[in-house]
């Protein structure tokens, strides 16, 4: 067994279809108006190639209130105003921004396409949505060439706007609609796009709500990454590094659709949470959290990189009312390559002098004067399968050397940075360090010694069987999810159950597992994830290999 970097599902129904004569092939008739939606990133070039030469075309890319308008109708919370970094994540809809739908003009000789995002909200009788995953819109937008909803065409976007305004409007859009598509177009290669039909979709996500599903792993650069994952998975081979392994993160993973030898489409798993909130969450979580899947595993690679930075995430009251999202971003970090000489930073030292701190950390931020964190934060041994646990405020990192399997709250785009150990990034330009943030956020109740009972906790067995223990390594009244291991010996197998609330495992030792359910097998690699949904129900976990299997598993409490 080995990693597997593209985890794929045959379609429920129907088959994927590929090329443009297959778009072709679908068009309706002359005399049918038909909106084709989708992101602002979307090549809309190569999609109106397809369409016959006398099509007539409606634009819903120029159908936004004016710039000024499309700022004003999002505008961040007070407190953040300006800032260069962060926004308040937009509520609303992608409506709120377009005051008048374009005219739809008809001609029974002639098709009628509206296209660009929100052409779903124009008058039609078919509905495609033709989709690039979110990395496409985030590459583009760093790139140069990238668009914000509404921004006049020959600007730049930001990805500022991109993350915090964009992508939550645009989800919740696609989200809205997608029960009334009647055909999916992926279109990462513009010369061969792969399409499946509306009906074929969702039967293929109502399957997948019940089963166990992996999502399609992605790994970024950065200036602090190592090269674990480049080694070990095979991933990235030409980058610079593999700092950051997105396994399982909620508004951006994707689910990829067909087979191997043929096409595929490559699906958000926002959309299956979405479309079956309560078979994927469970009725134990659902109410909770919404259609928000609310648990996050991705990898933190510094295994030949630097240290991350020094750094917090916002705490509950401040998350809801400044950034805006419902629950705040409490994280555990897990240690899948560590030793004791490397080091984990978690919580303040006891005693600490927080006017001191505060004056460093801006003196480094605005003078590039170093300092020493090491006055002010803990140091811990980054002992292998040691967990730790990270509230919201508490300031952490990962030392270098290390690789950290991070199992935390969804939220992911708030790391407020008291220390950067004035690193540049490939522009040489220093780091953004966000000291009012990281400061405001701050929580100093866990200090000294006397924190490392709660953050650093022993493992402790819940259930055994013949080979197999379950134990709690780590939960907190503060956090909304914890964290398990399973221990199985070589071919053990240990029962488990969601009781209504889906699991996220990860294969952390060992080659693999086997996860058998009502439904059909699942096979699991060493450093694959693995989501269970609440509906799958009684399933169980079975060690191949010699060596047997350690398994994290995390659920909502």
């Amino acid at each position: 067994m080995s990693y597997e970097p593209e985890p794929i599902y045959p379609p429920a129904t129907g088959a994927v279809r590929r090329g443009w004569d297959a778009v072709r092939d679908v068009l309706p008739r002359p005399g049918t108006v038909l909106a084709i939606d989708g992101p602002m990133v979307q090549d809309w070039t190569a999609v109106l190639t397809a369409l016959p030469p006398d099509a007539l075309l409606v634009d819903m890319r120029t159908a936004t209130v004016g710039w000024d308008q499309v700022r004003k109708r999002t505008e961040s919370a007070r407190e953040l105003a300006g800032d260069p970094d962060f926004a308040t994540l937009a509520t609303g809809t992608l409506a709120d921004l377009i005051d008048r739908v374009p005219p739809v003009p008809r001609d029974p000789g002639r098709l009628t396409v509206v296209f660009g995002p929100g052409a779903a909200l124009a008058g039609h009788d078919e509905l495609w949505y033709a989709d690039l995953p979110k990395r496409y819109a985030e590459k583009a937008t760093i790139d140069g060439h990238g668009r914000n909803l509404g921004r006049p065409a020959g600007e730049a976007g930001d990805t500022r706007r991109l993350f915090y305004v964009d992508w939550p409007l645009l989800d919740r859009h696609r989200d809205a609609v997608a029960a009334d598509l009647t055909q999916w177009l992926d279109l990462q290669d513009p010369a061969d796009p792969q399409l499946l039909a509306g009906a074929d979709l969702r039967a293929s996500l109502a399957w997948l709500s019940r089963r166990p599903l992996r999502t399609r792993p992605t790994f970024n650069t950065t200036s602090w990454g190592g090269h674990w994952a480049q080694e070990q998975l095979g991933m990235n081979a030409g980058a610079r590094n593999t700092a950051l392994g997105y396994e399982l993160i909620g508004p951006e993973s994707g689910i990829l659709i067909g087979t191997r030898d043929g096409g595929a489409v490559e699906v958000p798993f926002q959309l299956l949470v979405a479309s079956h909130p309560e078979a994927v969450l469970g009725e134990a979580v659902h109410p909770r959290f919404g259609t928000s899947f609310p648990i996050r595993f991705d990898y933190l690679d510094t295994y030949g990189g630097g240290n991350l930075s020094v750094h917090c995430h916002p705490r509950p009251d401040r998350m809801r009312a400044v950034f805006g999202w419902p629950y705040p971003q409490h994280e555990t970090y897990y240690m899948m390559v560590g030793s004791p000489e490397n080091v984990v930073y978690l919580g303040l030292r006891d005693g600490v002098d927080l006017a001191a701190f505060e004056r460093q950390a801006h003196a480094a931020h605005d003078h590039g004067e170093p300092f020493d964190i090491e006055r002010f934060v803990q140091q811990h041994p980054a002992d292998e399968h040691q967990l730790f646990l990270i509230p919201a405020g508490t300031p952490h990192g990962s030392g270098k050397g290390n690789v950290v399997l991070e199992v935390s709250a969804t939220p992911y785009l708030y790391s407020l940075r008291f220390y950067d150990w004035l690193r540049r990034d490939a522009d040489g330009r220093q780091r953004p360090v966000h000291v009012g943030h990281a400061f405001g956020n701050l929580d100093t109740s866990r200090t000294g010694p006397e924190s490392r009972a709660d953050l650093v906790q022993r493992p402790r067995t819940v259930e055994a069987g013949a080979g197999w223990r379950e134990d709690l390594i780590g939960a907190l009244p503060e956090m909304f999810f914890q964290v398990h291991r399973l221990e199985l010996a070589d071919g053990a197998t240990a029962p488990q159950d969601t009781t209504d609330r889906f699991h996220v495992l990860n294969v952390v030792a060992g080659q693999g597992v086997r996860i058998g359910t009502g439904l059909g097998e699942h096979l699991v690699s060493f450093a694959e994830t693995l989501v269970i949904p609440a509906a799958a129900g009684r399933y169980t976990v079975t060690a191949l290999g010699p060596a047997g299997a350690r398994v994290v598993k995390a659920f909502v409490r």
